[in-house]
């Protein structure tokens, strides 16, 4: 699975992107989430408000319960603000 991070999320894990082996109890976004944070303090700090994160799968934006693969391209935005 590719993982591309953006903006506060990308600074707070110290890098843009990673490719990963998604563990088989993984199988939907909250569950990749999850797993991310599990991974160390800068992945907690920067999945901690997950309810406003935003996330592409294959470039399209989908839900927390979406169903995720090893195959999939992950983008992970963080809360968007507007003006």
């Amino acid at each position: 699975m590719n993982l591309l991070y953006f903006a506060m999320i990308r600074e707070s894990i110290g890098k843009s992107s990673e490719t990963i082996d998604l563990p088989d109890h993984v199988k939907s976004v909250s569950g990749l989430l999850t797993y991310l944070e599990s991974k160390g303090d800068n992945y907690i700090s920067a999945f901690a408000q997950d309810d406003l994160i935003r996330v592409a799968v294959n470039q399209e934006y989908v839900g927390l319960n979406h169903a995720v693969t090893n195959a999939d391209e992950i983008a992970i935005f963080p809360p968007m603000t507007g003006g």
